[in-house]
């Protein structure tokens, strides 16, 4: 038995994640564009169907995408000889995400290293960023391991 959604329970809902997303430091309408996509259940809309939802305008939804896109948390696609583009999240978003942040934070890393040179390993200026490369360093030499670990269960459920 398929069970009928109650669409004012998820616009609330919608609004909820939006608002927890944003104090994570995600963009408002970003957040809101990303949670609408995540009720959706297949997981893709156009800007347009976006905006409606929202009940925001095309612009608003327009930088938004934008910016989910370039921090890899949408993917855009366009059907063969559709006009328009659809966003969708995918189901293992999280994941992917993370193995394309590792790139990131071994550069984060790198350059934290060049901050300790830059202001000597025994100032305090140093040690905080010693703290931060060596962070860092060990995220990054833990996350093949936590992913690992991941698709393991996920392919066990």
């Amino acid at each position: 038995m398929v069970r009928m959604r109650d669409e004012e329970r998820v616009r609330r809902y919608v609004e909820r994640l939006a608002l927890v997303l944003t104090q994570l430091g995600i963009q408002r309408m970003a957040a809101r564009v990303f949670a609408a996509l995540v009720v959706t259940d297949d997981s893709r809309l156009t800007a347009g169907e976006i905006a409606e939802k929202l009940q925001v305008s095309a612009a608003a939804v327009s930088g938004a995408v934008r910016y989910l896109e370039q921090v890899g948390m949408i993917e855009r696609e366009r059907e063969p000889g559709a006009r328009r583009d659809h966003y969708r999240v995918s189901d293992d978003m999280w994941f992917a995400s993370l193995r394309k942040r590792d790139r990131l934070m071994e550069m984060w890393r790198d350059t934290a290293e060049e901050g300790v040179e830059a202001v000597g390993a025994d100032t305090p200026a140093g040690k905080r960023l010693a703290e931060m490369r060596d962070f860092l360093a060990f995220i990054i030499k833990q996350l093949p391991t936590l992913l690992e670990r991941w698709e393991q269960e996920r392919a066990a459920r």
